[in-house]
């Protein structure tokens, strides 16, 4: 096969040396990969053309594209597998269809400057030339040569550098966008690497190490790491089916890239031409055996670190698609990890102090203290869903003299660790007051003048009641708090009507109390407003459906508070809105021997 060129007319020009051996390197590339789609050829081709300055491509008779080279994929920002296979009236040369068509017919070369009168419809920065060359075999035209020579222009150059900066702002814009949309971190994961794949790689896994794992100092030895995300192309979707799949656990080992990373510190890149790269570089057997069966040929491996402190790997392939990773793309993906990495850290940051206050309000909640023996007693806590921070909802059971017990449910006014604080502290002084014999609303007062007096502390609502079994009598006081819940056999559920005091910590005071019978067959419901409130709804409609329900009223306590949670809890699947407490208290009957 050669190149055949006839020299000036529509276009033409003449040859030079260069122009004739890479002519001649490419009819070879062609034959090889004749009837071809995939740009497969002898290794010694593809490295000559890969790393040559001058863009390079092959269509074969029928205008489809059969090779590019990595310059090429680069200077017109189209990817191989955009290319590869695909007629070249579908793909973003479209507009170059006529003039390939002329080459064909009468084998003449033809160039074009980008941005000129007679320039290309070709994704190419303007002032550029794009070079058509016929190649013959057996004394036709078997197919032509695309060539984009390397411009030595000093402005030209500037320009494309500054188009590069501006496409790379804009992929870290529209990352910023979608990652990190949440304070989980499987889920940042997650979405780091569905942004990698098909933007900046053919696959993406997202490795992190547990929240407790040593500080090592850059050694991967031993280092167990959990897979946090996988995303891949759908054509290699069935050769990647044996890596590790997100929640199961990964190691590293000594010399695979991934341990290079980490010793390192700084992204690695291993390309197709290193000696038994990359699956040689893989982090074992079954990550080895899948690059080659997805035809990886480049890795680029970076660790993901945030305020100094290593949280995982980013880990990029890329197949004979698509042109390996070159330093560019390692700054490129490098700020994208920095970016995901604070977000990871954010994350698991976030779900720390979640977990230490969820861990406190839980230990406090666990189990109310015991009443006396003539009142039964049930308790619930729920935290909120994932996405929202723990609540300051809390209860409290406090046994009085002479059979009397107070019972009392609270809500914090914020969320986190600090809520969780300060509704312990609340606890602690409520029952130091309790402890005085004060009755309800008098209790409320004196909570609400400390609480008044300390700047730092949160406003919180809370109800009180008091068990009379002795006098047959419930006595009420509130502050800013839900009405009780009064179930009783045969009767719909009833909302006590209950003097509305301010919130605690307003300083203001003005509580009052209300009487109520007390009888054995009657249960009284406490609860917060993460049972009944709904973001967007009246108070009041909230309050109506919980007066609606049918709730069975001579059961145990505990049945009652699950009808109760799954009458008003959210559906399945769906996370609470807001954390829910529940009191559920009923006189019993005093025993006779």
């Amino acid at each position: 096969m050669r190149s055949r060129h006839d020299g000036a007319g529509d276009g033409g020009t003449p040859a030079s040396a260069d122009d004739t051996a890479l002519t001649a390197a490419a009819a070879a590339l062609a034959g090889s990969t004749a009837g071809t789609t995939d740009g497969d050829a002898p290794d010694p081709l593809r490295e000559l053309l890969d790393v040559l300055p001058t863009g390079v491509a092959l269509l074969d008779a029928e205008l489809r594209w059969l090779y590019l080279n990595t310059a090429f994929a680069e200077v017109t920002g189209v990817r191989r597998a955009d290319l590869l296979g695909r007629p070249v009236a579908g793909t973003a040369f479209a507009g170059t269809a006529g003039t390939l068509r002329r080459v064909l017919a009468d084998g003449r070369d033809r160039e074009r400057t980008a941005g000129g009168p007679d320039g290309p419809d070709a994704p190419v920065p303007t002032g550029l030339r794009v070079r058509y060359r016929a190649l013959t075999a057996g004394g036709r035209v078997s197919g032509v040569l695309v060539v984009v020579p390397d411009d030595p222009d000093p402005a030209r150059e500037a320009r494309r550098e500054l188009a590069q900066a501006r496409r790379r702002l804009a992929l870290l814009e529209d990352a910023a966008e979608r990652i990190g949309t949440t304070l989980d971190v499987d889920t940042t994961c997650a979405e780091l690497a569905a942004f990698a794949v098909p933007r900046l790689a053919e696959l993406a896994t997202v490795d992190v190490l547990p929240q407790d794992a040593p500080d090592r100092g850059g050694r991967a030895t031993g280092l167990r790491f959990h897979r946090a995300a996988l995303h891949c192309a759908d054509g290699i979707r069935p050769a990647v089916g044996e890596l590790a799949r997100p929640g199961e656990t990964v190691r590293h080992r000594e010399g695979s890239v991934a341990a290079r990373a980490l010793a390192s510190g700084v992204a690695v890149l291993i390309g197709p031409r290193a000696a038994g790269e990359p699956t040689g570089a893989a982090a074992d057997p079954a990550t080895a055996a899948a690059y080659r069966a997805a035809g990886v040929n480049s890795l680029l491996v970076v660790p993901l670190t945030a305020r100094g402190r290593l949280a995982g790997l980013l880990t990029l392939a890329r197949t004979g698609a698509s042109p390996a990773f070159g330093p560019d793309d390692a700054v490129l993906v490098g700020d994208l990890a920095a970016r995901a990495a604070a977000g990871i850290d954010n994350a698991r940051r976030y779900s720390r102090s979640q977990g230490i206050a969820l861990d406190l309000q839980r230990a406090l909640l666990s189990e109310p203290r015991r009443p006396h023996q003539n009142l039964g007693l049930a308790a619930r806590y729920r935290p909120s869903g994932a996405s929202s921070v723990v609540g300051g909802d809390w209860y409290e059971i406090v046994r009085l003299p002479f059979g009397r017990t107070l019972l009392v449910m609270g809500d914090v006014m914020g969320h986190g660790v600090e809520a969780a604080v300060d509704m312990s502290g609340y606890r602690s002084t409520l029952r130091d007051i309790a402890g005085t014999d004060l009755p309800p609303h008098r209790i409320l007062r004196q909570l609400d003048a400390v609480i008044a007096a300390d700047e730092s502390a949160r406003p919180a609502t809370c109800l009180l009641a008091l068990a009379d079994p002795g006098r047959g009598r419930w006595t009420f006081a509130g502050a800013g708090h839900l009405p009780p819940a009064l179930i009783a056999p045969g009767r719909p559920t009833e909302l006590l009507r209950v003097p509305t005091g301010p919130p605690l910590g307003t300083g203001l005071g003005g509580y009052e109390p209300v009487t109520r019978r007390l009888r054995p067959d009657e249960t009284l419901l406490l609860y917060t407003d993460g049972l009944v409130e709904r973001r967007g709804e009246d108070i009041d409609t909230s309050l109506a459906r919980l007066a609606a329900l049918r709730l069975p009223a001579t059961g145990t306590l505990d049945d009652l508070l699950d009808a109760v949670l799954h009458a008003l809890g959210p559906a399945p699947g769906t996370p609470a809105e807001d954390d829910v407490a529940l009191l559920a208290a009923r006189p019993r009957a005093r025993s006779r021997t």
